[in-house]
C-alpha cells in the first residue's frame, strides 16, 4: 500500500460523491431497503452536494489515498446537528469513512487528528459528532478524542430513521 492524505479540493468532488456511496453502502448499506438507500445516495452524495462543501471555506474534506484510488475521507465544518446547544460557530465532523480494506491502520486516526487541527486552527472551540447509536466502535473511537454522549436524534436514510448519537467535545 501506497497510503496518503491530502486535502480534497473541488475538482474532486465527483471522487468523493463516489467514495461517499461506496464508503456508506460498504457499512451500512444492509441496514436499510434497497430504495431507501438508493434515495439518501442519491440526494446526500451527489458531485453538486460534494462540489458546494469543497467550494465553501466553512468546510474541509481530506482524502486518504492508496496510489491513484481514494479509500476514505473526513469532512468537517460548521456543527449542524439538532441539539439546543450546537451553534454554526461550533465545528462538526460530519463524516469520517474507510472502506474496511484500509481499516485497523491507524488511518482513521490520522485523518481525524488532520481534520482536528484545522477545525481547532483559530483556537479552542466546542466539536461535535452524530454516530448510529449501534455503531459501538465509533462511539469507542469518537471517545478517545475527549467525546462524549450529549444527545439524540433521528437520522433520515429514505423513509427509514436510524437512532443517533449526538456527542460533543467541550473546548
Amino acid at each position: 500500500m501506497n497510503i496518503s492524505i491530502r486535502r480534497a479540493t473541488p475538482v474532486d468532488a465527483d471522487r468523493i460523491a463516489d467514495l461517499a456511496c461506496r464508503n456508506f453502502t460498504e457499512t451500512f448499506g444492509a441496514l436499510y431497503p434497497p430504495e431507501d438507500l438508493a434515495y439518501f445516495l442519491a440526494v446526500s452524495y451527489t458531485p453538486e452536494t460534494q462540489r458546494a462543501a469543497l467550494e465553501d471555506p466553512r468546510y474541509a474534506v481530506w482524502l486518504l489515498e492508496d496510489g491513484d484510488e481514494a479509500i476514505g475521507h473526513i469532512l468537517v465544518g460548521p456543527c449542524g446537528l439538532p441539539h439546543p446547544e450546537a451553534s454554526e460557530h461550533d465545528g462538526e465532523i460530519k463524516r469520517l469513512y474507510i472502506l474496511a480494506r484500509a481499516h485497523n491502520g491507524g488511518w482513521g486516526a490520522k485523518l481525524m487528528e488532520t481534520a482536528m487541527d484545522w477545525l481547532l486552527r483559530d483556537g479552542p472551540r466546542t466539536l461535535w459528532v452524530g454516530v448510529w447509536s449501534e455503531n459501538l466502535g465509533a462511539q469507542r473511537f469518537y471517545a478517545r478524542y475527549g467525546f462524549e454522549r450529549a444527545g439524540e436524534y433521528l437520522f433520515p436514510v429514505g423513509q427509514t430513521n436510524d437512532h443517533e448519537f449526538i456527542f460533543r467535545r467541550a473546548p
